[in-house]
This record gives structure tokens, C-alpha cells and sequence, in this order.
């Protein structure tokens, strides 16, 4: 991925692996100087429902002191996007092992959002509980349903996720998309026309708005397995920071609150932004994480 990747870039830069039946789409990077100093690699797990595409301006900062490696979701982005899949966030957590695993990656850093902190969260759990084979260094969460009885669906999510969603999701047009982004984007960092383009061409791709129904059912999931995902998040010496676009309406500034309620030791960032402050504040993000990984290294 480049600095700011067209559609054409990001799809000729993947490389793809075969995990279980499913084909997931990937991305490495490092500079000559995080290979010579045999740097930790570094996880970015996007969110719903977009794609890896996400991380673009973190990751050419980054790659200079990390490997990096990120990978578009099951469902999402370039990856396969089985059509009435019981779509499931442990599932996702074993198909980010499966790839760590092929990669020979052992341990590492976090970054996630939105979707990807379920995904985040579960990992950390089989990570307390020492069922996994990946070593988790740090996790940073930027805006997502980290407990579930703070999380606020758009009214959109909820009817995606009802009976009418399979009509919703195949009238969705890139207009509405955004105008999704515009509610949840922060009032002074709305999205560019360009980014909404390339989010749409891949939430498009391989007929993938029909499994957007689908996907949400990480919505109940998350209720399912909250108990255990805080138990694990409060148990850990694992060191974990929270980066908090404030004018968020799903996970914004109440969520934030709870955060620094149950985890009083970790690391909090508000920034006045909305939902996705990897793109509203690149370089800020890119900058309060990297502070962050410098407390943890």
C-alpha cells in the first residue's frame, strides 16, 4: 500500500492465502532499516465495512520501524465473501491465526478498529487464556464496540441486520454510503469524495454488499462474548491504549468514558474527530500510537 492507494494500487500490491476454505487478501511491508534491526511485527485489523485499505496513512510511517501486516476480513475488502456464511468474529480471530501462522509471525503489536477490536479483543482473550501461538505485545483500540451495552448502531446497522436487510444492502449506493460516513464522521473532518469512492469499489467487489446482513451478526456476538472479552482486557498485563474520535455517535465519547472506568491503567487519546480517526487525524494517530509503542518497547 502506498501513501494514499488507488483501487488499482491496493489490488495489485495483495497477496492472497488460502485459509481454511476461504481465500484472504494480505499486505507485508518493511522498510531496510526495521529489517535490520529484526523490528516486531505489527498487526492492523480494519473495521465494518470497509478494508485494509484503511490503515493507508499509517502505513508508510510505520514500515519504517515495523513489519507491517494487514489483511482484509472475510466478507470485506479483496477477500473471499461467501454469500449466507454464518459470518462470525471468532471465526475472523482464527483467520488472523491462520495467516500469522503461515506467515510465521510468533508475537506482536495490535492495531485495530471498529470490527477489528472484537477481533482484537478475542485474540487477547486466547492470548490470556493461552490458547493461541501468537504473542500479543500491545493492543491499541481506535473507535469500536468494545462493550456491547455502550455500543450505539446507526438505525441504518439495524436495519441492515433485520428481516429487510438483504433489499437494504442490494439498494445501497455510494451516495448513502456517504452519507453514512457524514453522521459518523467528525463535523470538521468530514470524508473526502475519494476515499468514499475506493471504500465503495471495495465494499462492492465480488458482489460483497449482499453479505453485509451477514456480517452483522457480530452485533449479538459481541453481547455473547462480552463477559469474557472484559475479564480478559482486565486480566492482562498486556500493555493497551484507546484512541477516541469524541464526535462519534457509535463509539465515541461514551465509550471512551467506560474505557477509562473499567481500565483505569491504560493508555486514552480523545481526539476531535468521529468514527475513523485513521483517516479524520492520520498523522495525529499515527503519532499518539507511536508514543504509544515507545512506552511499550
Amino acid at each position: 500500500m502506498s501513501c494514499f492507494p488507488s483501487l488499482e494500487q491496493y489490488q495489485k500490491s495483495a497477496s492472497y492465502c488460502q485459509i481454511g476454505k476461504h481465500q484472504i487478501a494480505y499486505w507485508t511491508a518493511q522498510d531496510a532499516s526495521a529489517l535490520d534491526k529484526n523490528a516486531p511485527w505489527l498487526v492492523m485489523i480494519h473495521g465494518f465495512p470497509s478494508a485494509a485499505w484503511d490503515w493507508h496513512n499509517q502505513w508508510k510511517t510505520l514500515r519504517k520501524d515495523y513489519r507491517l501486516l494487514s489483511m482484509d476480513l472475510l466478507g470485506l475488502g479483496l477477500s473471499d465473501k461467501p454469500h449466507k456464511h454464518n459470518y462470525s468474529v471468532l471465526e475472523q480471530a482464527d483467520i488472523v491465526e491462520g495467516l500469522l501462522a503461515h506467515l510465521g509471525v510468533k508475537k506482536g503489536h495490535i492495531l485495530c478498529h471498529d470490527y477489528g477490536d472484537s477481533v482484537a479483543q478475542e485474540l487477547l482473550t486466547r492470548h490470556v487464556d493461552k490458547h493461541t501461538q501468537f504473542a500479543i505485545l500491545s493492543v491499541c483500540y481506535l473507535n469500536g464496540g468494545l462493550f456491547a451495552d455502550h455500543h450505539r448502531p446507526l438505525f441504518t446497522q439495524k436495519l441492515l441486520k433485520s428481516l429487510i436487510g438483504p433489499l437494504l444492502a442490494r439498494l445501497m449506493s455510494q451516495s448513502s454510503l456517504q452519507e453514512s460516513f457524514r453522521k459518523i464522521f467528525g463535523p470538521h473532518s468530514q470524508p473526502v469524495a475519494s476515499q468514499v469512492d475506493i471504500l465503495f469499489a471495495l465494499l462492492e467487489h465480488n458482489r460483497g454488499k449482499r453479505v453485509l446482513p451477514s456480517l452483522l451478526g457480530y452485533i449479538d456476538e459481541r453481547k455473547i462474548q462480552s463477559s469474557r472479552w472484559l475479564t480478559a482486557m482486565q486480566g492482562t498485563d498486556v500493555a493497551q491504549c484507546f484512541i477516541n474520535g469524541i464526535h462519534d455517535p457509535i463509539s465515541g465519547q461514551h465509550m471512551l468514558t467506560q474505557f477509562e472506568k473499567v481500565l483505569p491503567q491504560a493508555t486514552t487519546h480523545a481526539l476531535d474527530v468521529g468514527h475513523y480517526p485513521q483517516l479524520e487525524a492520520p498523522q495525529k494517530v499515527t503519532e499518539l500510537y507511536q508514543r504509544f509503542l515507545a512506552s511499550v518497547d
